[in-house]
């Protein structure tokens, strides 16, 4: 049976991609969402946050009477949830969104219909969705018996690179996992509506972990990076240096260090295998300890270069988690802003962050925190601290003043 309409739950940054890529292949696109705010920008074509092309997508679909949003989801062939799956202060995986997107469904169904989760879960929550629905709905089955109606549910992680999502939405490589083969073989289906990569086949808590394991390989390489930054750093040697020259070996290829690791992927998922394994991940474990702990000796070097300066003004510059952007999440550059806030209290913290409007909530209320164009940060700060590589901070596009201050420079990108 062809899929011709799909609810999209959750219209964030891979949600509403999705939504938009479907719906300029032909299919009825629902998108929904909690935001108010949200559900009326893609309603009127406009796109709530910065995503190369995604647009141009949204637009057309919405012109061409293809894609809407609502609040709350109405039947469907397909269902795609793609909600937020943060953790909790304990570093325990927080399934709530999942839950209340299964709830949301489970009325709309009357059998036969295909259930994506696509948010990156920890193993066994794809199998605790459908437990969810048909818990709300005991009229329904995955196989059949009793002969009730049956429903498909798979795992399909997205896998895509922010500021590249649609391209990556198409052409890159998707893992499909069912809970049964016959949900797989109908969640490829869809995917190949739009996917020009190959779509793999597995079950859905193998799908899962693949997930989860590409993301920590990153994590523990980019902690390998960062621990060598300090320890460069205390021996006085140039770490972009020395990785260059390393990463001459033919096998060796040494990843870049930073301020930390952002993002909602390589800084969360590690934590969903150490929850699932405790004992086991312990190298794992240490990658994200190692990770988690740059943003304050970034802290450190800060408030050091700052010492003897009464009521200092430090330039914060970037506060998304990677270059070009305005994705926040998990940021460190956010972290360590705020967190100059609260020890510099007698300071003031210049924020330089040229893809978005406004502060973050924890950063706005704050009298020492100001969001301010580059050019009056630099002119301001007796510190400046890179800690975002965007463009618009290459050492050519900055004002002759930079040499002036005290610099700190957590990407290389002022060498």
């Amino acid at each position: 049976m062809g899929i011709s309409s799909v609810a999209v739950i959750g219209l964030g940054y891979i949600g509403l991609p999705t939504a938009a890529i479907l719906a300029s292949q032909d299919v009825t696109v629902l998108g929904v969402d909690i935001s108010q705010r949200t559900v009326d920008a893609v309603n009127r074509g406009d796109v709530p946050f910065v995503e190369p092309d995604l647009a141009t997508y949204v637009a057309g679909a919405v012109t061409q009477g293809k894609l809407s949003a609502a609040l709350t989801p109405s039947p469907a062939d397909a269902f795609i949830v793609a909600v937020p799956t943060p953790f909790t202060d304990g570093m325990k995986p927080d399934l709530s969104y999942i839950q209340a997107a299964a709830q949301a469904i489970a009325p709309q169904l009357q059998g036969g219909e295909l259930l994506i989760l696509e948010s990156t879960s920890p193993p066994g929550a794809t199998q605790r969705m459908a437990d969810w629905i048909l818990e709300a709905r005991p009229d329904l089955s995955l196989d059949g018996s009793g002969s009730r109606p049956v429903i498909h549910v798979a795992h399909c992680p997205e896998r895509v690179l922010p500021g590249r999502v649609m391209i990556e939405l198409v052409t890159n490589d998707r893992i499909v996992g069912g809970l049964t083969a016959e949900a797989a073989e109908r969640a490829r289906d869809l995917y190949q509506v739009f996917c020009q990569g190959e779509i793999l086949l597995t079950d859905a808590v193998t799908a899962e972990m693949a997930k989860l394991v590409e993301n920590s390989f990153r994590d523990v390489n980019i902690a390998f990076a960062n621990e060598l930054s300090v320890i460069s750093d205390n021996l006085g040697i140039d770490v972009w240096e020395l990785i260059r020259l390393a990463n001459h070996h033919p096998r060796v290829n040494i990843l870049q260090p930073g301020p930390g690791v952002g993002g909602h992927c390589i800084a969360v998922d590690p934590w969903f295998i150490v929850d699932a394994a405790p004992e086991d991940a312990r190298l794992i474990r240490t990658a994200r300890e190692v990770n988690d702990a740059k943003p304050q000796w970034v802290i450190d070097k800060v408030r050091t270069a700052a010492e003897g300066v009464a009521s200092p003004t430090v330039a914060a510059l970037g506060l998304a988690f990677k270059a070009n952007i305005d994705d926040l999440r998990e940021s460190p550059a956010r972290k360590i802003v705020e967190q100059l806030a609260d020890e510099m209290a007698d300071g003031t913290i210049l924020v330089v962050e040229p893809h978005i409007e406004e502060l973050p909530k924890e950063l706005a209320n704050r009298r020492n925190v100001e969001l301010v164009s580059l050019e009056d940060a630099l002119m301001r700060a007796d510190v400046s601290v890179l800690l975002v590589d965007h463009d618009a901070f290459h050492q050519e596009n900055l004002r002759e003043s930079v040499p002036s201050t005290i610099s700190i420079d957590t990407r290389g990108m002022w060498r």
